[in-house]
């Protein structure tokens, strides 16, 4: 994978976590497929339509699906049985290997952020199964903010911790969602391939 990052100096820097530090959107769609099977699905989950939600925070993955399958549910406990069985198969996550090279690089000299539209519990565990917490000095999750991607707000809250304007911030994100947030927070960004 090349990573098409732009010239010059940045005061800090912006990471995703799932599809862009760290491998885990295969196994997030096998707990959704399965969570959703348990609410009533009965075949798969559209993979392309999940790959389309990416960076939506998973509570309203929950009622997206269900309003997409015209299902009954309730999506706050479609959303904790995803989480369970998301936290059986962690142990099986891995790294974006370029991602994560660069942003060990620039944790020597730049003070780096998480924001990432999981629940805080999640995110915080998948850093540390990965074994990248310490690169972090920031960690800004869906629990934090009010307006998730593609608002800005993960972005400017995770400029503002780190003592960076956002304008000297780069943003490495997957999703659409995700990038659409980072540009209105007036920031640079690198686009990840997800799909791999």
């Amino acid at each position: 994978m090349k990573l098409d990052i732009p010239a010059g100096d940045f005061d800090g820097y912006i990471f995703d976590l799932d599809g862009t530090l760290l491998d885990t959107m295969p196994l997030h769609f096998q707990a959704w497929d399965a969570a959703m099977r348990t609410a009533g699905l009965p075949h798969a989950l559209d993979e392309d339509y999940f790959y389309a939600l990416g960076g939506t925070p998973t509570r309203r993955v929950a009622e997206l699906f269900g309003e997409r399958y015209g299902l009954q549910l309730d999506p706050d406990a479609v959303f904790h049985h995803k989480e369970a069985i998301f936290t059986e198969l962690q142990s099986q996550v891995r790294l974006i290997e370029p991602v994560v090279a660069f942003a060990r690089r620039m944790a020597a000299t730049h003070p780096l952020a998480v924001a990432s539209g999981g629940p805080r519990p999640v995110v915080q565990r998948s850093l540390e199964v990965a074994g990248l917490a310490a690169l972090f000095r920031a960690v800004v999750t869906a629990d934090d903010v009010v307006h998730c991607k593609p608002a800005p707000d993960m972005f400017l809250l995770a400029a503002k911790l780190l003592g960076v304007a956002p304008g000297r911030c780069l943003v490495f994100e997957d999703a659409e969602l995700g990038i659409q947030a980072a540009r209105s927070a007036g920031m640079q960004v690198v686009r990840v391939p997800s799909r791999r």
